[in-house]
């Protein structure tokens, strides 16, 4: 059975975005060894992309191509009307139980990239197994919570540690779907 994966970079106060969805900050820290933090590795063990509409309309406003062709991409969205696209499928009905399906698939794992809401939705429907989060050794004030506010609390169990000589953290847990 797949797992789905939230993993995701925050500020240490919880952002995963500044004001107007910026993310540039995450560009501008410093990052003397060069390091990919694990995203290569992680990113061939996952054959599904999650993410939600105003994410999705976020990458499309960037200058570059679609990030994640070769896999299978889903993007959750209360409108309906949306059309699937050579490169994603849209989700607006039944979203909990498509996931489900999907987790019981054949194949690699499953990466919810956020944002906020979808975070949230998923964590709530119980369909988060790990939760892998890089906090940047960057304070934002304002900006895109990890979660949407009005979550419930949901307890966690750290799996694994890892600071980097540049000051990001990351912490690998497991959520507790029970």
């Amino acid at each position: 059975m797949k797992k789905l994966i939230l993993y995701i970079a925050t500020s240490l106060d919880g952002k995963i975005a500044g004001p107007d969805d910026d993310v540039k900050w995450l560009e501008e820290l410093p990052n003397p060894d060069k390091s990919d933090y694990g995203y290569f590795d992680f990113y061939a063990g996952v054959d599904t992309t999650i993410m939600g509409n105003t994410t999705y309309q976020w990458i499309k406003r960037q200058d570059m191509p679609f990030p994640y062709g070769g896999k299978q991409n889903y993007v959750l969205t209360r409108n309906g009307s949306l059309k699937d696209n050579e490169e994603v499928t849209f989700l607006s009905d039944d979203i909990a139980q498509r996931i489900t399906e999907l987790k019981r698939e054949e194949g690699k794992d499953i990466w919810l990239i956020g944002g906020a809401g979808v975070n949230q939705f998923c964590l709530e429907a119980n369909l988060i197994d790990e939760i892998r989060v890089f906090v940047m050794p960057i304070i934002l004030g304002e900006g895109v919570s990890l979660f949407a506010d009005g979550y419930d609390r949901q307890q966690l169990r750290l799996t694994s540690s890892t600071a980097y000589s540049s000051g990001v953290c990351e912490l690998r847990y497991s959520v507790n779907n029970e």
